[in-house]
């Protein structure tokens, strides 16, 4: 069972109660991603994520480390489009020390112009080290096609030239705005109670009638026509990242969709790892994802091809995304499929830090405690014909964006364009 609480200043505060645990995973959700920014201060969410850790009112940068890490726990926190999120776990014990730590970091950061010129060079230095990994960089580049000219296709740290400008007003600017108590929720799972959590936080944070106006730019229509986006660069190994329309977290078709990804790319038993990797040696990395954000979405193929092979891996990757859309899905395969993502849904919430940001993501994008029992309700209802529906919706010829970085040859460009255009 999850417990929720709002308080009078509208922070949401959730938590599972984990038998025989003697962990807590804490995480203090903040509504503000990248997706929020406009082009001058892109980067802006990221960056202030470094600022937070380099000292708060009560804790010194070193304090704030030492006072979790110190008692066995660990620490940290992550950007994402649509949230920031500060993160501990820890002994059982020592909840409200950690809870100190970070809610004190979260609301009451210093924000020195000092250590934002000192973590300026740290960004950069993350900028140009995701810049020189292909795999990551052709995540980037698929973004950019998919949303081009708005902020969900530019990266989440921004840019050097971005970086090299922010000041510690925007960054205070950002924290003004956004980090708030009607902005944030409050998520534990493990060896803790409720009531006691929920004191804890009503003694820490202060009462607030500050505004919030929630403001993004809304995500734009698909592209109605194929796109493909080569980066040359000189590596042993070609990167390819193939993206197509996919649907908000709230669509009725979410778990449908997600039965589609194992199906085609969520394990060594998917349709994609088989073809690509088992029959042929195309590839040894390959994979599907599933990005789902409030107003759009993405289904995505991932692969790490030889140099000489990109042209035709990419061949059999559309082949098998065809007949996937024409209805090859076997009934005895779907159910294999169903079972898997329901195995894996359960078997990650066992640990208290999947399940805190389980239970995190939840509250956060939907305003409600999503629990096990209903997910595994909705999948088992799910019909093959579902999937066959979704599928024909989902993998549309007309709506690819192809990303590439690695060494392509100008014939094999032209043979990728031919394939995609």
């Amino acid at each position: 069972m999850y417990s929720k609480t709002v308080l009078n200043n509208h922070l949401r505060v959730a938590s599972h109660k984990m038998k025989e645990r003697d962990s807590i995973a804490l995480g203090i959700w903040v509504g503000v991603g990248g997706r929020y920014e406009d082009d001058r201060v892109k980067g802006a969410v990221h960056f202030l994520e470094h600022i937070l850790f380099k000292g708060s009112q009560k804790y010194s940068c070193q304090q704030i480390k030492q006072e979790i890490e110190g008692v066995g726990g660990s620490l940290n926190a992550f950007t994402s489009e649509e949230h920031t999120c500060f993160y501990a776990k820890i002994p059982s014990q020592h909840l409200q020390r950690t809870f100190d730590v970070l809610a004190d970091m979260v609301f009451h950061p210093l924000i020195r112009s000092e250590d934002v010129e000192r973590e300026r060079g740290v960004i950069v230095e993350e900028i140009k080290m995701y810049h020189d990994l292909p795999q990551y960089l052709v995540l980037d580049i698929l973004d950019q096609i998919m949303w081009p000219e708005h902020p969900l296709g530019k990266s989440l740290a921004g840019t050097v030239e971005t970086v090299s400008k922010m000041t510690a007003e925007d960054l205070r600017a950002f924290h003004d705005q956004y980090y708030i108590p009607k902005n944030i929720a409050v998520a534990a799972c493990g060896k803790i109670r409720h009531t006691e959590l929920v004191k804890l936080i009503k003694s820490r944070v202060r009462e607030s009638s500050q505004k919030f106006a929630e403001s993004f730019l809304q995500a734009p229509k698909a592209s109605r026509s194929p796109q493909v986006k080569i980066y040359k660069k000189d590596t042993e190994q070609m990167h390819l990242a193939l993206g197509l329309p996919g649907i908000p977290y709230d669509h009725k078709d979410k778990y449908i969709l997600n039965l589609l990804h194992v199906l085609l790319g969520g394990n060594m038993s998917s349709r994609l790892f088989d073809e690509v990797r088992e029959k042929r040696g195309l590839a040894y990395s390959i994979g599907t994802s599933v990005k789902s954000l409030r107003d759009t979405g993405m289904f995505m193929v991932r692969a790490g091809v030889d140099n000489t092979k990109i042209v035709d891996a990419v061949s059999v990757i559309l082949k098998e995304l065809q007949k996937v859309k024409k209805g090859a899905i076997v009934q005895k395969e779907f159910l294999h499929a169903k079972e898997f993502y329901l195995g894996q849904v359960l078997l990650g919430l066992e640990d208290t830090m999947d399940h805190m940001l389980w239970l995190g993501e939840s509250i956060m994008t939907r305003g409600y405690l999503r629990t096990i029992e209903e997910v595994v309700k909705e999948v088992k209802k799910i019909k093959l014909a579902d999937v066959q529906r979704v599928a024909k919706e989902i993998l549309n010829e007309k709506r690819l964006h192809l990303a590439l970085v690695g060494p392509v040859s100008d014939e094999q460009e032209k043979s990728l364009q031919n394939l995609i255009v």
